[in-house]
């Protein structure tokens, strides 16, 4: 009998135990949601980091929980996108930021979206309204107590998402990287100078440049000529207009963390197998924005049965910008080329203005723009805004019947920003990359490519018009065809390359174009070749590169055009003891605990300042990129100022001043053993309310630990994200905010990830289900209701 039992037990138990091993295995999760407006189920996966890795059966789910999960940590930023570009922010903040909303109602940015949808890629259009559809469901599961911080400081709560909400963010991204209009007139300020100095000022070659695309031609310079007309009759017009137009734009842009001074400052590279250790390629991408609490990036993994897409997007933007997909990765940099143009309009006394074929009514459209009397209080009043559009743009600024009309490729509703981001994603291999670029109309940026096979390439993307006469280096008449757009620039005459034989490729917003490219207006705004220069240097003179050495030349701090400067100083003795003492000892890098950095840096830019401050409007920026780095070593009396007998009595002068200067900084101290860089450049993250009385504090995140500047590879607070690829092993990929993903203070995901992105120690990306998987920390299930 006892053994019968025992057998009885045996035989239960092996069922059992079998059972087990043949039933299905149950998914667990730690929080399971229903929403409504779902087809099917989706998976959604939080890392460490609370990356959201979404996995769905079709795409109208994948877009649909890609907007629930953004607007779950970041719906307050996005709703001040929205609003900044609708010219809706006076409704929040009152009449302090009411010239801000006149700026944007006079694009027309609202209608323009408006249209934009309609010509839209349908299938894009299909997933802005999918995505609109996710954020909109997540926002009706909040009441007021459950809204973000800023919505209950602010006292209001946020309207349904749409799909035109996503197309005028990309109009943010529009003026922040291709606004150009001011240097025409400040090509006009600049003819009272010498014509040796204006041509100095206007000639865009240097020594250092890194052209990619054709060659320079000998002796050729390519300084920008004016064939406008006499202009002083639109003197007072532009008196104080440019640093007042400037300054609203600034304002705004850097609110929200797009404003990119001098059209930004950022970095690319591809290598081939003929540079790395394992003869693999990769990809490496660091864009530069201002720096801003939360950042405008946000990491995103989304896959379906037949895609699978990792990357950063901008919060309100479904799919992924900048990343890579099974097959390639892409990263970007701005170009700066000139796709603005003024037109200098005359109008008579019944309103209209002059064209080639004789008088016309202008198009008038009124805004009413709504904002707070009092910004503590939601109540409102209301104030009309009349916008005049003549057939060559709107009306930007307006004096006693003189006016000035500003064209832009971002006021067309053809040229969509987003749609080349929504193409790539399926991109296979470079000739699906150069379909999908061929439909970029935003901001023209250097796309950079890498794919699984070992291949490299870059391409240039965007709409650059082709004027009837001259390159809109200056403004037109309007009354004439001059300044008719007849075109733009075709696809295949784009500056690219595939595969080149040195085996990389940099892009760091350098010219990069010879001046043999007969489309010379590709290059209005571009930066010092500096940080092109490093890189290049760091990558030709290595053939073993592995990731880890592509995260230091991300990091790297070494400053070339303050050295050469440095140089001049020991050379000449100029300067005393004690600083040329520091001066000899220092190693070139912008770190965030050197003295010397600081110092050599003050001197610089009161050289630059003096200079500038002789020359106006020339800016101390230029001086110091274009004309300092060779006009000491060469002794050009040219810039030197009129007071001094030469450079050396001229930078003596200049440390004195730069001593007194840094002394006098209450941030810095009186004790030069304290002025280190990262105190003088410190890294603050800012936030729209962290400047209120009382309840800024949580939103403050400022460093004084943060290395690099403008003219190294690490450009410090304003690298906006770091991004590394390997196609032939993606789970290698390394990417990195400067903050976080949460836009919550009181998130422990506010800013988790600063260390790892201030250090160079980024974490990696998961990308395969196996990788995905193993870095799961959180597991939630999006559950249809039916």
């Amino acid at each position: 009998m006892f053994i019968t039992r025992k057998l009885i037990r045996i035989i239960i138990l092996t069922i059992l135990v079998c059972g087990a091993c043949y039933a299905k295995p149950t998914l667990r999760f730690d929080e399971i949601s229903k929403v409504s407006g779902l087809e099917n189920d989706v998976v959604v996966r939080r890392d460490a980091r609370s990356i959201p890795y979404i996995e769905a059966k079709n795409h109208a789910d994948l877009y649909f929980a890609q907007g629930f999960e953004t607007v779950r940590d970041r719906l307050w930023q996005m709703d001040l996108f929205r609003r900044v570009a609708r010219g809706r922010l006076a409704e929040l903040f009152g009449k302090a930021v009411l010239n801000e909303d006149k700026r944007w109602r006079k694009f027309g940015f609202s209608e323009i979206a408006d249209e934009g949808l309609k010509v839209m890629d349908l299938k894009l259009r299909k997933a802005l309204e999918d995505y609109s559809r996710g954020v909109n469901a997540y926002i009706a599961t909040l009441d007021k107590k459950h809204l973000p911080v800023e919505f209950q400081i602010l006292q209001y709560e946020p309207e349904q998402w749409k799909p035109t909400d996503t197309i005028v963010i990309g109009k943010i991204l529009a003026d922040g990287l291709s606004s150009t209009w001011w240097k025409d007139l400040n090509r006009l300020g600049l003819k009272k100078l010498s014509k040796a100095k204006y041509e100095a000022l206007t000639d865009i070659t240097t020594p250092a440049d890194l052209v990619l695309y054709g060659k320079d031609l000998k002796n050729k310079k390519i300084a920008r000529r004016s064939t406008t007309p006499d202009t002083k009759e639109f003197t007072p017009l532009l008196r104080d207009f440019v640093a007042k137009a400037r300054q609203t734009r600034k304002n705004s842009l850097e609110r929200i963390g797009f404003y990119a001074k001098r059209l930004a400052a950022s970095n690319n590279w591809v290598i081939s197998g003929k540079h790395t250790a394992d003869g693999k390629a990769i990809l490496a991408n660091d864009p530069h924005l201002p720096a801003a609490a939360p950042g405008i990036w946000y990491l995103a993994h989304l896959s379906t049965p037949t895609m699978r897409v990792s990357g950063v997007t901008i919060p309100g933007v479904p799919g992924v910008v900048l990343g890579h997909n099974e097959s390639i990765a892409w990263g970007a940099t701005n170009v700066g080329p000139d796709v603005q143009d003024l037109y200098f309009e005359e109008f008579n006394k019944k309103g209209e203005y002059k064209t080639p074929n004789g008088w016309k009514k202008p198009k008038i459209r009124k805004e009413i723009i709504k904002f707070r009397p009092n910004p503590v209080l939601p109540k409102m009043e209301s104030e009309t805004l009349e916008v005049v559009e003549t057939r060559n743009g709107v009306v930007i600024q307006e004096r006693k019947g003189k006016k000035i009309a500003l064209k832009w490729t971002a006021r067309n509703p053809l040229n969509q920003e987003f749609e080349v981001f929504f193409l790539l994603k399926s991109a296979k291999n470079w000739k699906g990359f150069e379909k999908a670029l061929n439909s970029y109309g935003g901001a023209s940026q250097n796309f950079v490519y890498a794919d699984t096979k070992g291949n490299i390439g870059w391409h240039i993307g965007g709409k650059i018009p082709i004027r009837r006469k001259g390159e809109g280096a200056f403004p037109y008449q309007g009354a004439t065809n001059d300044g008719d757009w007849v075109g733009f620039i075709a696809f295949n005459e784009l500056p690219h390359l595939y595969n080149p034989k040195n085996g990389f490729i940099v892009t760091a917003n350098q010219r990069i174009a010879g001046t043999d490219y007969k489309y010379q207006q590709i290059s209005r705004q571009i930066a010092g070749p500096w940080r092109a220069r490093r890189l290049y240097g760091l990558i030709s003179s290595n053939h073993k590169i592995t990731m880890e050495y592509v995260a230091k030349m991300q990091h790297d701090t070494f400053n070339i055009p303050l050295t050469k400067f440095v140089a001049e100083i020991i050379k000449r003795n100029a300067a005393t003891p004690k600083t040329l003492a520091r001066l000899k000892s220092w190693n070139g890098r912008m770190t965030a605990d050197s003295v010397t950095a600081t110092i050599a840096n003050q001197i610089n830019r009161c050289v630059g300042v003096t200079i500038a401050k002789e020359n106006r409007p020339a800016s101390q920026w230029h001086i110091r990129q274009s004309i300092l780095p060779w006009a000491i070593s060469e002794n050009d009396k040219l810039w030197l100022p009129k007071r001094f007998s030469n450079w050396t009595e001229f930078i003596k002068s200049c440390e004195s001043t730069a001593m007194k200067q840094l002394g006098k900084m209450k941030r810095m101290g009186t004790n030069p053993a304290d002025w280190r860089w990262g105190k003088f450049r410190f890294a603050s993250f800012r936030h729209p309310l962290a400047i209120v009385p009382f309840i800024g504090g949580q939103f403050k995140a400022s460093f004084t630990n943060v290395s690099g500047s403008g003219q190294t590879p690490n450009v410090g607070a304003n690298v906006s994200m770091r991004f590394i690829a390997k196609p032939a092993n993606w789970d290698q990929t390394r990417h990195v905010i400067p903050l976080g993903q949460s836009g919550n203070p009181k998130s422990p995901h506010w800013k988790d990830q600063f260390e790892s992105w201030r250090s160079g120690e980024s974490p990696t990306f998961p990308f395969s289900t196996a990788a995905v998987n193993r870095a799961t920390a959180r597991k939630m299930l999006l559950t249809a209701t039916k």
